[in-house]
Formats: C-alpha cells, sequence, structure tokens
C-alpha cells in the first residue's frame, strides 16, 4: 500500500511519499506536485490532539472530520492547520482514503497518575481536563526503532526519549508503553522550547492578570510566540546560541539544561530506573553539545557518552561510553513511518 503522509506543523507542511516498503519516493515540496507523482492508494495525516475519544488511528469521514473540528480549542496553534491539510490533500485527490494518526494516542494509556491533575473532580469531569501528552508518533517510532537497534524488545527496556525541536518533549517508555511524559492539558507544559514558555508557575501567570492586568490572549500570544530560547537569547535558533558566547545566549542554555535534565530524571523516576536515553528531533539529532551536556548531568543515572562517537552521529547511531550502565541513542526522527503503519492498519482492517 502507498502512502502519502502528510504533516501539517504550525508551520510547515511536509509531504512524503511512501512505498509498500516504506521506501521513500518523493518528498515534494507542494501539492502542486503531486500530480506528477505515482499515485498513493491511501493519505495518513499527522494530527496534534486527538483528545479523550481518538487514542489510535481512524479512518477520516465527515463525521470523525466534526469531532476533529471540535478539539481545536484544545490546540488552536496546531489543529487548524492539520485540518486546513485534509482539506488541501483532498481538493487533489479525492477519491483517495484518508487516514488521521494521532500524536496524542501514544500517551492516552498513561497511568492515573501521570495523567490526574490535582483538580477538583467537577472540573475535571466536565471540562476534560487530564495531561494528554504531545509528540507521541515520534516518541512511539524511536522507541521502537531503539529495540531494533539494540536487537532487544522495546517492551523489555525503560526509555526516555527526547524529542528535542522547536517543540520538545520527554516520554518514559516502560513496557513498550508511555507512562509519562512532560507536556500535559497543552503542549506548553514541561521543557522550555524556542518559542514556548515551558512549564511556568500558575501563581505567576495569575499574578500578571490580577495585578498588572495583562490579557488572556497577551498571555497566550507571549506563552506559545514570545518565550522560551527567544526570550532568554532573542534568538529560537539553538545553532545560534550554541555559536554565542555572550551571557544572554549562556544563561539561555543554562536554563534550557538545566530543566532538561531535571526532567529526564523524573522520567527515569517514573520507570524505577533508566536503560536507555534516547535523543531525536531536530536539535536532538543535530545539536552534539547539548548532549554532551545533558548527559553530564546525568552521569548519577549512569549515563555518559563516548565524546568522538558523539560528535560523529549522524542518523541513527550509537553514542553511549563503552560499560556505560545507560545506553545512549541518537535516532533519526520518522514519523513519517509511524502514520504510513497507522493508516495501513487502519485501511487492512476496514471491511471491503
Amino acid at each position: 500500500m502507498r502512502v502519502l503522509v502528510v504533516n501539517a506543523g504550525s508551520s510547515s507542511l511536509k509531504l512524503s511519499l511512501l512505498d509498500a516498503d516504506d521506501t521513500v519516493l518523493a518528498t515534494p515540496g507542494s501539492l502542486e506536485e503531486l500530480p506528477d507523482l505515482p499515485a498513493p492508494d491511501a493519505i495518513g495525516h499527522r494530527i496534534v490532539h486527538g483528545g479523550r475519544e481518538f487514542i489510535e488511528p481512524v479512518l477520516i469521514d465527515d463525521e470523525v472530520e466534526r469531532r476533529l473540528r471540535a478539539l481545536v480549542d484544545l490546540a488552536p496553534l496546531h489543529q487548524p492547520k492539520s485540518l486546513h491539510g485534509i482539506d488541501a490533500v483532498r481538493a487533489v485527490l479525492p477519491e483517495t482514503p484518508e487516514v488521521a494518526c494521532f500524536d496524542t494516542a501514544f500517551h492516552a494509556g498513561l497511568p492515573p497518575a501521570a495523567a490526574t491533575y490535582a483538580l477538583p473532580a467537577s472540573w475535571r469531569e466536565k471540562y476534560g481536563l487530564r495531561r494528554f501528552g504531545f509528540h507521541g508518533l515520534s516518541h512511539a517510532y524511536a522507541a521502537r526503532r531503539t529495540g531494533e537497534l539494540l536487537g532487544a524488545d522495546p517492551a523489555t527496556l525503560r526509555i526516555v526519549v527526547c524529542h528535542l525541536g522547536a517543540g520538545a518533549s520527554l516520554c518514559a517508555v516502560a513496557g513498550g508503553r508511555s507512562v509519562d511524559t512532560t507536556m500535559g492539558f497543552t503542549p506548553l507544559e514541561g521543557l522550555v522550547m524556542a518559542t514556548r514558555s515551558g512549564s511556568v508557575d500558575p501563581g505567576l501567570l495569575l499574578w500578571l492578570q490580577q495585578h498588572e492586568g495583562v490579557a488572556i490572549d497577551e498571555l497566550a500570544e507571549v506563552l506559545e510566540h514570545e518565550s522560551g530560547l527567544l526570550a532568554l537569547s532573542g534568538t529560537p535558533d539553538m545553532r545560534q546560541i550554541l555559536a554565542r558566547e555572550d551571557a544572554d545566549a549562556t544563561l539561555a542554555l543554562e536554563v534550557y539544561l538545566h530543566r532538561l535534565r531535571g526532567l529526564i530524571a523524573q522520567m527515569a523516576a517514573a520507570m524505577g530506573g533508566l536503560d536507555v536515553l534516547v535523543f531525536t528531533g531536530g536539535v536532538g539529532e543535530h545539536a552534539p553539545e547539548i548532549r554532551r551536556r545533558a548527559a553530564d548531568g546525568l552521569a548519577f543515572l549512569g549515563v555518559r557518552v563516548d565524546a568522538g562517537r558523539n560528535v560523529a552521529a549522524r542518523g541513527d547511531a550509537d553514542i553511549g561510553a563503552p560499560g556505560a550502565a545507560v545506553r545512549s541513542l541518537v535516532v533519526a526522527a520518522r514519523e513519517d513511518l509511524e502514520v504510513a503503519a497507522g493508516t495501513r492498519a487502519v485501511l487492512s482492517a476496514a471491511p471491503r
């Protein structure tokens, strides 16, 4: 089954056409190129938010699309882009079946202790308040690929996956399942990101509203688009920050790494230990200094990276020091493979 994978991010539309054996046939730069390519048998869409009801891939029909639109308030930055991707591709390939694959689905089975906010039950029930988690397609693929690289069943490993990009999150994977993650009800919780703040004391936000009259819309704009590395250093680009030696860049890196190391330890604690530490995503794959400095603060967990391997890593790579108690890997992000697998599973099970 040839699958066109559509990954509509907050600022980009990535397309990849995969053959039945997951060979990449093409990565068209725009929808206008699709008519010149081999026709796909199916289309798989990465959808950021599935809410509480979409916990596995699903064939898109009018009712499913209506329910997806009802979830826009939960992910206003991403969900509209995903829905636009559905509309745009359908206009070009109107007869091709489409499947939605969800970034939240991998975390749907989080243990109650990890999924539950300490808020009144009436709120949690009325508004569906819980920790959803995101980047699930990336985390699921990285955990599965880790098993392949190590020649082990992922279900036997305690893995912390660090998806570090413009958006960033960690996931504790034990028994092949997500048992904790750093993003929560929204993608704002957790790590410091390119332009997102990560976790902030809610009392601080209340204080800004009550004492300074900062409006809700302004808070939302600042927390999503004007915080994180951008707020600390003046740029959201980790490459530029690493190339600088000024005080602002130094502080940005220290804050970023402090939060990263602390939350990796939290993920390990959720599993009672750590067997493998995995770096993926744009920063995770291409910033050896971030990997090194993160690992340097995690020696107490048994993490040690080899300096030469770390600098030389390209694509999937083992960067751990010989004899280290914890294996350390770089895994190239391949959400497209996870989406394609989910798409084929749905359509293979559909009645003919």
